[in-house]
Parts: C-alpha cells; sequence; structure tokens
C-alpha cells in the first residue's frame, strides 16, 4: 500500500516531469518559428500558431494540478517551494509560446516578400535562448545552482547581441525607407528572442530561490 507520502511525492515528480515537457514543447516551438521565418514556410509557421492553444492548456493543467496539491497537502517550507515555483515557471514558458506565436505571425507577414538582411544574428540568438532555457530547465530538474547562474549569466551576451542587431537594423531604415516596415518587424522578432533569455533567467532565478530559499534577482 502506498503511504500518503509517497503518494504525495509521487504528485511532486509528476509535476516536475510536466513542467519539463512543456520547457521542451515551447523550445521547440520557438526553433520551429525561426525555421519558418528563415526558410519562409508559411505552413510551418501556421503550425506554430496553432500549437498555441496546447502550451495554454499545459498551463492551465499544471496550475490546476499546483492548487490541488497546495489544497490537499497544505505544504510547508521546501515542498511549498517546490509548488510555487512550478507555478512561476509555468508562467514562464507559456509567455515563451506567446513569443513563439508572434515570430511564426511575423514570418507568415513577411511570405513572399525578400529580406532585406540574411538572418544571422537572429537565428543565433534563438539558439542562445533556446540553449538557457534548456539549461534553466534542467537546473530545474536537478536542483543545479550552478547551471542556474550560469543562465543568468548567459543573458547578458543574449542582450548584447539584441543591442547590436538593432542598431544594425536602425541603420537599414536610415538609409532606405522602404526598409522600414520590415526591419522593425526583424527587430520585434530579435525583442521575443531576448525575451525568451529574460525568461529562462526568470526560471533560473526560482531555481535558486528553490533551492537556497533566498530570492535573487539578475542586476
Amino acid at each position: 500500500m502506498i503511504s500518503t507520502r509517497q503518494s504525495y511525492d509521487q504528485d511532486l515528480a509528476t509535476l516536475r516531469e510536466d513542467l519539463l515537457h512543456m520547457g521542451v514543447v515551447v523550445t521547440n516551438a520557438i526553433d520551429k518559428a525561426v525555421e519558418s521565418l528563415a526558410k519562409r514556410n508559411v505552413s510551418l509557421a501556421k503550425q506554430i500558431m496553432d500549437g498555441d492553444d496546447v502550451i495554454d492548456d499545459m498551463q492551465v493543467d499544471i496550475e490546476d494540478k499546483c492548487m490541488v496539491l497546495i489544497a490537499r497537502q497544505q505544504p510547508m517550507a521546501r515542498d511549498l517551494r517546490i509548488i510555487g515555483t512550478g507555478l512561476k515557471i509555468t508562467t514562464d514558458l507559456e509567455r515563451v509560446g506567446d513569443h513563439a506565436f508572434d515570430i511564426a505571425k511575423i514570418a507568415v507577414d513577411l511570405n513572399g516578400k525578400e529580406l532585406i538582411k540574411p538572418l544571422v544574428d537572429i537565428p543565433r540568438m534563438a539558439k542562445m535562448s533556446q540553449t538557457m532555457l534548456k539549461d534553466a530547465l534542467e537546473a530545474y530538474i536537478n536542483l543545479d545552482i550552478v547551471l542556474a547562474e550560469q543562465v543568468c549569466a548567459a543573458d547578458d551576451e543574449v542582450d548584447q547581441l539584441n543591442q547590436q542587431l538593432f542598431r544594425e537594423l536602425l541603420t537599414y531604415m536610415m538609409e532606405d525607407h522602404r526598409t522600414i516596415s520590415q526591419a522593425t518587424q526583424l527587430i520585434l522578432v530579435a525583442r521575443s528572442l531576448e525575451r525568451v533569455a529574460d525568461h529562462a533567467t526568470n526560471i533560473a532565478e526560482w531555481v535558486i530561490y528553490l533551492v537556497t530559499g533566498q530570492r535573487m534577482r539578475k542586476k
């Protein structure tokens, strides 16, 4: 017979598995959204947009499980932090899904239009932000503070690349007004990827809180 504590531990393990699965889904969504932009693949972009509801449903399901655990178990101390960070992390993951949707929508909008510049920095930003997100989730699963701190430190590089791309695209707009519309859209894509890195950083900070009980905000 499974004890109450064993059942509770299984529920907590399931919560972590659900968060990891949601993380994989949103990370893949970002990857495919950028791919749809780079390859001008409208069909793929629309798949990402249609899949946003699935991500939203995942968030609701995880939130419901967290609330049930709180109501039934009345957790204290570390157990409460596990559930509380689960609620926070699923919110960050859902927002990453929103950014994937936004990038895919821009990919659809730019269909049939020649890009004003080769996509070099945007795929690079996407790779960096995805790595941060994967590492943040790994840190959560393994309660790895060192890895979480590395994720927080990596955010500066993404910020710098975003600023560099912004300045480059601004130069395009100043030199040729016909590029303004597309350059603005590419700036929004870069901004979305920068925000993905921010959400990965948020998750990493919640991992640090989960393990130490101390709130740490990146300066």
